[in-house]
């Protein structure tokens, strides 16, 4: 990577831009190139003494895109960060637009969030009319307001902190010479590689601070500042075409920066998503990351209230504006102020939808009100009572089945996760309109074969009930078994564990390693994946999440309910613990076996759990 700095004079802002990136590094390696542009003081004899920069020399002053583009050419890195001298840089801030480039396939061009020095918004991301007129989105905002935490699309950034691939830099023939000496040429440069079918992207977890105006100037009539004007006017005559389909002059500019968006969806859920933490949340991140893709502007409320910064970074990686935290207002005053403006609310969960429905009709009438049960609330309480033999529990499961029943009737549209709860669907609410939206699932593919594996994985929370009485089933029954056919075999059990219940379950060969921040070490290194679930409704994550990594599943019926899983073909069904026991043995003795199931363990996540299923599905229903 290379990173580009012209200068021209301001020797102590040059100096304190490089210490800033001494200072914070990367993650990946980069070169330094400054281009001296003929310097007023000496700042060409000092920089000379800096270790590890390359120093570029103009004798006379060719100006800042000049400048820019002998550094380019000059660069040996795949990607070149243009990065003014009046800056400062944060810690991650080159990491992140990296990140950027590398989570989005389209991303032509990255830019940071701008600040300036007193701790103010400077750029989130520029806007272009379409007489050619431009404004840096949330300019004198708090930098940390919600509406600027989330990765977006954007018409242009400013050239004083950018990251392009070199090739795409060569393709479009660098900053247009026709904007000398400055002024357009970052925004023509967008311009550029967005006609390539590319995007330009704002991101706002790389933070620079921009001392504004210290090398041009701010006076408009003055200087090089006065090539603003003028080349708004050659910026007009090369994208007059492009310009068309820009917004009015007069455009609000919370509309206009949305103005690409194809509309604005709501969604509601109890809580902010974390991935680590449940299969619930890791299929919430993937619709929000596939609204995105498929050009929806997606907003997230958590009915709990608690986002914080860390929060809204991660939900803001995925295209989505985080809405709740606890400053801002509550979701009645806000569909009182934006309800108007929406497509669709996406209500999660019928403890949610209960509480909203009436308000998101009341005061979003035009938007398609959208409930996703997440898992058949009342299918899985009944099953729980049917086990335990309890009265009450099943009192209590009619009671949600009445209710949730009622919210799929109001309802635009029902979402459920598998094909089972659709038929049981069909026949208890007929006049409903019920879509599968299931699990979401990127397809890591088997990367070690069976001869290395030893052990066996469970994946799930403690906080889930199907989860809690698996893990004491496991402890109880299960796990004696297993080491009776295999002795010396461990259950490793991942996922969130008071410690209470750790010392009631401690014995030998059960491991309990509580909430891990990767999955991989155990989904590459172990024989089979568990999943003795004897009560549950919906698609299990973890019969999913082991499947995308080849790694054979062990399930009761209930786990793998609607699934598409063929026992002996795709997965191994057993629902006691002595055919479980036996089912591990076999795998460990039957390579082949064990082989197939991998096989069409990831072709299952492949033509049914995929973001393509997904994505179909939310264009049938939001298109």
């Amino acid at each position: 990577m290379s990173i580009v700095i012209p200068v021209h004079g301001k020797l102590d802002y040059t100096l304190a831009c490089l210490r800033s990136l001494a200072r914070h590094g990367a993650g990946a390696s980069f070169e330094v190139i400054v281009v001296d542009d003929a310097s007023p003081d000496d700042s060409a004899s000092v920089l000379t003494q800096v270790e590890n920069l390359r120093l570029l020399r103009h004798p006379s002053n060719r100006g800042f895109i000049d400048s820019c583009n002998a550094g380019a050419a000059a660069a040996g890195g795949e990607f070149l960060v243009f990065l003014n001298n009046d800056t400062q840089v944060t810690a991650g801030w080159l990491d992140a637009l990296l990140a950027c480039f590398a989570e989005r396939p389209d991303c032509g061009i990255a830019g940071a969030r701008l600040v300036y020095p007193d701790g103010r918004l400077q750029e989130a991301g520029g806007l272009v009319f379409a007489d050619g007129s431009c404004w840096n989105t949330g300019r004198f905002e708090p930098r940390d307001a919600p509406a600027f935490q989330y990765r977006r699309r954007t018409d242009y950034v400013t050239g004083a902190a950018l990251m392009i691939r070199r090739e795409t830099f060569d393709r479009v023939g660098g900053f247009d010479t026709r904007y000398r000496p400055a002024y357009y040429e970052d925004t023509d440069l967008a311009f550029a590689v967005r006609q390539l079918g590319l995007s330009v992207y704002y991101e706002p977890a790389s933070t620079v601070i921009h001392f504004e105006g210290i090398t041009a100037g701010t006076d408009p009539a003055a200087g090089t500042k006065r090539h603003q004007v003028l080349n708004q006017a050659v910026f007009v005559a090369k994208w007059a075409d492009q310009l068309a389909a820009q917004p009015p002059a007069d455009t609000p500019l919370e509309r206009a920066v949305r103005w690409r968006t194809r509309g604005r969806v709501l969604v509601v859920d109890t809580t902010t998503p974390d991935p680590t933490r449940d299969s619930g949340s890791l299929r919430l991140c993937g619709i929000l990351r596939v609204l995105d893709r498929l050009g929806w502007s997606a907003c997230f409320f958590p009915d709990d209230r608690r986002a914080g910064r860390r929060e809204m970074l991660e939900l803001g990686a995925l295209g989505c504006e985080m809405l709740g935290d606890a400053s801002a207002p509550d979701l009645p005053q806000w569909l009182r102020r934006h309800g108007r403006e929406l497509h669709a609310v996406i209500l999660c969960r019928h403890t949610v939808a209960g509480q909203y429905a009436d308000l998101v009709r009341r005061h979003a009438p035009q938007a398609r009100l959208l409930f996703d049960t997440v898992d058949l609330h009342f299918l899985r309480e009944r099953r729980a009572a049917e086990l335990a033999g309890n009265p009450a529990l099943a009192r209590q499961a009619a009671a949600s089945q009445r209710s949730e029943l009622e919210l799929i009737a109001r309802s635009d549209v029902t979402f459920v996760v598998s094909a089972h709860e659709r038929a049981l669907l069909a026949e208890l609410v007929p006049q409903a309109r019920v879509e599968l939206l299931s699990n979401i699932h990127q397809v890591h593919g088997c990367r070690c074969p069976a001869g290395e594996r030893r052990d066996l994985v469970f994946i799930g929370g403690w906080g889930h009930p199907p989860n809690a009485d698996a893990i004491r089933w496991i402890a109880a029954e299960i796990l004696p078994r297993l080491r009776e056919a295999m002795p010396g075999i461990r259950v490793h059990v991942l996922g969130d564990m008071p410690e209470t219940v750790r010392a009631e379950l401690a014995r030998p060969g059960l491991e309990l390693h509580g909430r891990v921040p990767d999955l991989e070490p155990w989904l590459d290194g172990c024989l089979a994946s568990l999943a003795p679930l004897r009560f549950g409704a919906g698609v299990k994550g973890k019969i999913n999440m082991a499947m995308s990594y080849g790694l054979p599943v062990i399930a009761t019926t209930v786990a793998v309910e609607g699934m598409q899983l063929a026992d002996g073909t795709d997965v191994l069904v057993a629902d006691d613990a002595p055919a479980i026991a036996e089912a591990a043995a076999r795998l460990s003795r039957d390579e082949s076996l064990w082989e197939r199931l991998s096989v069409h363990g990831l072709d299952n996540v492949r033509r049914h759990f995929s973001a393509e299923a997904a994505a179909a599905t939310l264009e049938r229903v939001l298109g």
